[in-house]
């Protein structure tokens, strides 16, 4: 049995590169009906970048509630951190989405995991109408 080669491995492929890159473009550009055919060929809904960010991350962060409805509807997880451990919801907070915040929250997005949470980045920014969503004080 032979050892697998690291450069021939589809992650070093540089077509699979490319297409990862364009899928995380639609991710941040809102094409949510390309990017959910993507998913629907077998791309992972889950797929993440170098810095761990999922393409509901991107998503979420550029405002894109459409896109991030297509994404939770094909099994994104609302919860992923990315390796700085922020979330999707955290992100649209901070960036002010309220659409896209409540996507992730009817999905179950939890307003308390990561580092900041959304709990807390809303009340940074003294969002109690998020608070009240968020079912807190």
């Amino acid at each position: 049995m032979t050892e697998p080669n690291p450069d021939t491995e589809p992650a070093h492929d540089p077509e699979v590169l490319q297409l990862a890159g364009q899928v995380f473009d639609l991710a941040r550009e809102g094409g949510t009906a390309t990017l959910a055919a993507y998913i629907d060929a077998g791309v992972p809904a889950n797929l993440t970048n170098d810095r761990g960010d999922t393409l509901i991350m991107l998503a979420a962060y550029h405002g894109h509630a459409d896109a991030v409805t297509a994404l939770l509807q094909r099994g994104a997880d609302p919860n992923r951190l990315n390796d700085r451990g922020q979330t999707p919801l955290a992100g649209a907070v901070f960036k002010g989405e309220d659409a896209v915040i409540r996507a992730l929250v009817a999905a179950g997005a939890d307003p308390s995991a990561g580092t900041p949470n959304a709990l807390d980045t809303a009340r940074m920014f003294g969002k109690d109408e998020l608070l009240k969503l968020f079912g807190a004080q």
